[in-house]
């Protein structure tokens, strides 16, 4: 892992040319799908350099991700601001580090503020007001939701979809959890049969939803926290999906909070003050913390390499296995 993480941080002080920025050392924050550095800028500004990782986005989908946040950010949405270099590029090609596997990266403005949290931790409430921030959080859901829909896509925009197929089709984004080789034969059966009840329910539902560009993965640690003020951070994962996806995301994880149903009306408050018409779907919304566990079990089964793999597949079983049970599967 040293050497891995030698190679990488060398790799973002090679980036950082296509930016003309000083000679640095970049700091490694996170190494997860993509490699991210906390960099410095002429001025000496932080900012994030990110080095994605390679085969997982185009670069037509990585292109689009930086245009879908800018145009957030000109709607006031507290996101970060890609960074163009010199030449007005977005994306460093940088050398493969495999055949056939560009590698890219891309640099953005730094947001100020904490995490909401941190997973398989109890949220942080210390001088905290948790439900004001969950109001703030589904304020700003809703508000990134509106200029989602008001965004003129440019030609070739490219993201993943979490549509009916995107979650429980044959080859869903985040991978087959009934087909993960890490669990035991009866699990594997047990999830197959789970998504056998669930396609046509889903599928029947679905048309009716309301549906669009989404964040798809807000979930604690991506939810920056400043004063009374929320930001969004990562969208290395946006694409379409269904409102109620990116809603799930960010209760699941909190579902064991001891105050989880105070939490959760205040999410939900918050987003409705904005777009009142999703009133009438947040009942379907337990179907769709269901949905989102079971992706979470297909992204860790393709991720074997992670330390702590074991141990996350057992929660991601343990929420699949709840949530299923109140819905009567």
């Amino acid at each position: 892992m040293d050497d891995m993480i030698a190679t990488l941080t060398a790799r973002a002080a090679g980036a950082l040319l296509h930016w003309n920025l000083p000679d640095q050392v970049p700091e490694l924050l996170k190494y997860r799908e993509n490699a991210v550095f906390k960099v410095r800028l002429r001025d000496g500004r932080p900012a994030a350099l990110r080095l994605h990782r390679p085969a997982y986005h185009s670069p037509a989908a990585l292109a689009s991700e930086l245009a879908f946040m800018a145009a957030l950010r000109e709607k006031g949405i507290a996101v970060p601001l890609p960074i163009a270099a010199p030449d007005g590029s977005l994306l460093a090609v940088l050398s493969s580090l495999a055949p056939g596997e560009p590698h890219y990266a891309d640099l953005i403005g730094w947001m100020e503020g904490e995490p909401l949290g941190d997973t398989g931790a109890p949220l942080p409430r210390g001088g905290r007001d948790l439900p004001a921030l969950f109001r703030a959080i589904g304020r700003e859901m809703a508000r990134l939701h509106d200029a989602a829909d008001a965004f003129l896509r440019p030609a070739g925009f490219e993201r993943p979809a979490w549509d009916v197929e995107g979650l429980l089709g044959e080859a869903p984004f985040w991978g087959r959890f009934w087909d993960c080789p890490v669990i035991t034969p009866v699990q594997r059966d047990d999830l197959a049969r789970l998504r056998a009840r669930l396609l046509p329910r889903f599928s029947a539902l679905a048309p009716g939803l309301d549906y669009g560009l989404i964040h798809a993965d807000l979930v604690r640690e991506n939810v920056l926290v400043a004063g009374g003020a929320v930001a969004f951070i990562d969208f290395d994962d946006c694409g379409f999906g269904f409102r109620l996806f990116d809603l799930a995301t960010a209760l699941l994880r909190n579902r064991h909070e001891p105050d989880y149903l105070r939490l959760r009306a205040a999410l939900l408050e918050g987003y409705a003050a904005v777009r009142p018409q999703a009133e009438a779907e947040f009942r379907h919304l337990p179907l769709f913390l269901l949905l989102r566990a079971l992706t979470y079990i297909g992204w860790a089964a393709a991720r074997p390499e992670l330390p702590d793999n074991s141990a996350r597949l057992q929660r991601y079983l343990g929420d699949m296995e709840t949530l299923a049970r109140d819905l009567g599967l």
